[in-house]
């Protein structure tokens, strides 16, 4: 499904190099409808990245399959009908039903060898796209993040650090399986409180003032006049209320998509793509921010859901997520602390 058919191809062939004569070149208009900011695509993504034109994309944000396996069609149909299968369907309690996450300790090494040719191919594909400058921004998670991100350093992009999101989530902390009774005192893992997201860069035309000047991107946009872009974030987790708008495993809170996005482009122009879109978390945050954004997604359920549910997470207010035309611009998120969740307990 695409909105203003054509809009993005011709925004893209505007941004690059900008009119020196037209300090306002590119920018999208103030006004913009939310439909004519974002298109989206039922299809897969390397075939889209594949014909579409080079540099024409002025950054990527995603959170991919990085376990491949968990978004089979055998793997979905399990987590569809609540049998698991590679996805940990945690137990109801207290009337709240917690969100089913993949297991990714149960990989095999074909698996991880699939994984590697996955990124090997992803990294290639967003380095033809992307015009110099452009950023990378890609969740992970701290098992598997270096099956990412060497790949992507491979196909020749610029590691520039992490953003750490702060997270309390379900991964880790158990005792041994089947054996919980007599090592009551052991954990196999500690459980996690954190969600790394990779930032990459494919490498500048000169300094980082020409590319600014000639492609628009390189660097990453200031919170405020006063504060830079912070690489560690606090957050909750993904609010019922969001999950119920847009049901998917994966699904992230708007509060914090709407803060990596926004800091992606830094002259708030361009092009943000996201290549597994989901329930379109992503779309939704670019078109709050008033970026023009495409999203692509393979699987018809989630494609159904994103069509519906990226105009309401677009609208949703949330803590922490300021309106793009506030004075300041100042995203106050990254100075609060997570909300308290009465049915996430340690381990």
């Amino acid at each position: 499904m695409t909105f203003e058919v054509g809009a993005l191809d011709r925004l893209a062939d505007g941004l690059g190099p900008r009119n020196k004569s037209d300090p306002n070149a590119g920018a999208a208009p103030a006004a913009a409808a939310p439909k004519a900011l974002y298109e989206i695509h039922l299809t897969d993504a390397f075939a889209w990245l594949e014909a579409r034109a080079p540099q024409s994309i002025h950054a990527v944000v995603t959170d991919p399959p990085y376990g491949l396996k968990e978004f089979t069609d055998v793997e979905t149909s399990k987590l569809r009908n609540g049998r698991g299968g590679v996805w940990r369907i945690p137990p109801s309690f207290d009337g709240c039903r917690r969100s089913p996450i993949p297991r990714f300790t149960v990989l095999s090494d074909a698996d991880l060898m699939a994984l590697r040719a996955f990124f090997v191919e992803f990294g290639r594909l967003a380095l033809r796209a992307l015009v110099p400058g452009g950023h990378v921004v890609i969740a992970t998670n701290p098992l598997l993040s270096h099956m990412v991100y060497l790949p992507l350093i491979e196909a020749g992009f610029e590691k520039r650090g992490e953003i750490v999101r702060l997270v309390q989530t379900l991964r880790g902390g158990d005792r041994p399986k089947n054996a919980h009774d007599e090592f009551t005192g052991v954990s196999v893992m500690p459980r996690s409180g954190w969600e790394p997201w990779g930032l990459f860069r494919k490498p500048c035309e000169g300094r980082v003032q020409d590319n600014l000047r000639k492609w628009g991107v390189g660097g990453l946009r200031r919170i405020s006049a006063d504060g830079p872009f912070v690489d560690v974030i606090r957050s909750a987790p993904t609010r019922p209320e969001e999950r119920k708008l847009a049901p998917h495993p994966s699904l992230k809170p708007q509060s914090y998509m709407r803060q990596i996005v926004r800091a992606a482009l830094p002259l708030g122009r361009g092009v943000v793509l996201d290549p597994f879109m989901g329930a379109g978390s992503t779309i939704a945050a670019a078109t709050f921010v008033g970026y023009r954004s495409i999203g692509i997604e393979r699987d018809p359920s989630y494609f159904a859901v994103a069509e519906r549910a990226i105009p309401a997470l677009a609208q949703l207010k949330v803590k922490g997520a300021s309106s793009p035309h506030a004075s300041s611009g100042r995203m106050d998120a990254a100075a609060k602390r997570p909300e308290a969740h009465p049915h996430r307990k340690g381990g």
